[in-house]
């Protein structure tokens, strides 16, 4: 195997390459607004998050 794509057997259509990158967008898209959420909330709870209960 000399690292070419035609060597694995496997060769996608243009519509299933379109449907990987749009399944990709669309779970980087999920992923950045959970961190957005995340990054908010702690922002809402201010200094709290940073209190532990004993």
């Amino acid at each position: 195997m000399n690292g070419h794509e035609d060597d694995n057997g496997i060769v996608l259509t243009e519509a299933q390459k379109r449907a990987r990158r749009s399944r990709s967008i669309a779970i980087a898209l999920a992923l950045g607004g959970l961190v957005i959420l995340f990054y908010v909330m702690t922002l809402v709870k201010g200094p709290a998050v940073l209190e532990k209960p004993f």
